[in-house]
Order: structure tokens, then sequence, then C-alpha cells
């Protein structure tokens, strides 16, 4: 009983030390293969790269959809294209039209 206690003073002042080192060592390697440890810039730059491509995929679809509401719209109707929009809703031909149909 009495030598654990002279061992356990005998490191009491490392003790700090060693939880600071162990601390340190701790955030070094979160920070280097953590998510965003400086080992998993690639990823990074991959996963940007997708986003900014959809992003413009996105860009484009919405800015199609727009010109489509702006000619279906009240003050500016498209006659064309509101009666293609009723052939294919309800499944419409006109007379002269060529029918393909997909199975």
């Amino acid at each position: 009983m009495f030598e654990d206690r002279v061992v356990f003073a005998r490191f009491r002042p490392y003790l700090p030390t060693a939880f600071l080192a162990l601390l340190i060592f701790y955030f070094g390697v979160n920070a280097l293969t953590g998510e965003r440890g400086l080992l998993h810039g690639q990823r990074r730059e991959a996963t940007l790269a997708e986003d900014v491509r959809r992003l413009k995929a996105l860009r484009a679809e919405r800015e199609a959809l727009q010109t489509e509401v702006r000619l279906l719209s009240d003050d500016n109707l498209s006659r064309d294209l509101l009666e293609e929009k009723a052939r294919t809703m309800l499944g419409f031909a006109d007379p002269s039209d060529y029918v393909i149909r997909n199975q």
C-alpha cells in the first residue's frame, strides 16, 4: 500500500503534461484525418464540383419552368404551348398528327 503511494507521488507531476500531450495528439489526428481534415481535401473538392454541377442543372431547369409559366400566364398566353399541354395531359391528338406509341 505504501509503495503504491510512492509510485503515484513520483508520477503525479507528470500527469498534466501527459494529459496535454494526449489532448494535442487527439486534435492533431483529427486535424489530419477528420471529416474536414487535411487529408480529405480531394473528396471535398469532388463533392463541391458535383454540387456545382447539380446547381447549374437546377438553375437551367428553373429557368425553363419560369419561361413556361410566363408563356402560360393570362396576360401572355401562347396558344401553341397551351394546345401542347392540353394534348399531353388529356391524351388527345390532332387528326393530322402522326402518333407513335411506346409500350
